[in-house]
């Protein structure tokens, strides 16, 4: 199976487990929770072998834009499915899954080259670790947006039909926390990784990166801290969620995006 017929399968696979969550959301008799991760697990592998195919070069691991875009969807995926498991977060794919989807045609229309050759296991361990806490902490941003959601509903007394199909609010914002817990962690690994195994972390080239990635993780330690302290939740918690991923999401792809795409570094 050559790498379009790949990427086409892989895309239909996404965008049909998107189709059938929300075909559902109408009909709870149809699309079970495991016809849901049969079509995402089916995703996911084909996925797998479409990053293999274009990352994996003789020079090392390609990690240019759009490759990288297309990994952390991937990773986002993964880490649903596997949440999909035993938290009810269904409806998570209906958006993220259609993302993933997009970032596979992205990575084979366009092409950029960011080669990493072989390297220390700490600067690997930064690596996957910024990985995975910007992966997790993307679908904690997506939950605090469903989150935002229904509280409007709720707090102005019309909801609607949508929120019939969601879990209770109690236990979405229980969710949210457990992500952005574990994506804190996973983002602490990550910096002091970084300060320990690269050598020019606060270079010219990696400084606004570093900054950013500083600043989320001091807005998610601070909600993380008011939570446990003042019992922070709803608004606030919403507001504090957004506001950390928008920098981290700054930090990485903002960068990543001025370096390569426009200045060609």
């Amino acid at each position: 199976m050559n790498i379009s017929t790949l990427s086409l399968s892989a895309m239909a696979l996404y965008v049909a487990v998107a189709i059938a969550r929300i075909y559902r959301l109408g009909n709870v008799a149809t699309s079970s929770k495991h016809h849901l991760l049969l079509l995402g697990i089916f995703a996911i592998s084909l996925h797998a072998l479409v990053l293999y195919q274009n990352m994996v070069t003789p020079a090392g691991l390609n990690l240019g834009f759009f490759n990288a875009a297309s990994l952390i969807a991937w990773v986002i995926a993964v880490l649903l499915l596997t949440f999909l498991l035993r938290q009810p977060v269904e409806n998570l794919l209906m958006v993220l899954f259609p993302i993933a989807a997009l970032t596979i045609g992205l990575e084979g229309y366009f092409h950029t080259d960011r080669i990493l050759s072989d390297r220390e296991w700490g600067v690997n361990l930064h690596i996957l670790s910024s990985i995975l806490a910007y992966s997790l902490l993307s679908i904690s941003a997506l939950q605090a947006i469903f989150l935002a959601f229904q509280d409007y509903q709720l707090h102005h007394k019309h909801p609607a039909w949508v929120m019939q199909r969601l879990p209770p609010l109690q236990v979405m914002e229980r969710l949210l926390f457990q992500m952005i817990a574990l994506g804190f962690l996973l983002l602490s690994v990550s910096l002091i990784s970084g300060l320990l195994f690269l050598e020019d972390i606060f270079g010219q080239h990696l400084v606004h990166k570093t900054v950013l990635s500083i600043l989320a993780w001091g807005v998610f330690a601070m909600l993380l801290w008011g939570h446990w302290r003042y019992g922070w939740r709803g608004r606030t918690a919403i507001r504090w969620s957004l506001s950390g991923f928008v920098a981290l999401m700054l930090a990485y792809f903002g960068t990543k995006l001025v370096l390569e795409l426009i200045l060609g570094r």
